[in-house]
C-alpha cells in the first residue's frame, strides 16, 4: 500500500486505470470537464500495474479514483458524486479545481 500512498500524496486528483477501458476514460473526461487535471495512471502501461493493482484490491473494478488523498472508489462512486451534485465540492475540497 506505501506505493499507492506515495502516488496518491502527490497531487488532488489521481486515477488509476486501464487504457482500454471506455469507463476508465469516461470517469477521465467527466472530472477533466469540470477543469480538474487528474495525475492517471494506466495500470496496464506502467512497469508495477499488476503489483499496483494487487495492492488497490484486486478485485477492485477499475477505474480506482482518488481525491484529495481519499479513496472515492470507481466509476459507480464517482457517477454517484456527480448526480448528486457533490463532485465539483469534492474536487474543490481536494483542491483539484479552484471555482
Amino acid at each position: 500500500m506505501d506505493t499507492v500512498k506515495s502516488l496518491v500524496g502527490e497531487y488532488p486528483v489521481v486515477i488509476f486505470g486501464d487504457s482500454s477501458c471506455c469507463i476508465c476514460h469516461s470517469i477521465k473526461e467527466l472530472i477533466r470537464g469540470f477543469g480538474a487535471n487528474p495525475i492517471v495512471y494506466e495500470l496496464d502501461h506502467h512497469p508495477d500495474g499488476d503489483e499496483i493493482e494487487r495492492k488497490l484490491g484486486g478485485n477492485q473494478c477499475l477505474p480506482v479514483v482518488y481525491i484529495g488523498q481519499k479513496l472515492v472508489g470507481g466509476a459507480k462512486q464517482v457517477t454517484s458524486l456527480h448526480v448528486r451534485g457533490e463532485l465539483v465540492q469534492e474536487l474543490i475540497r481536494g483542491g483539484a479545481i479552484w471555482v
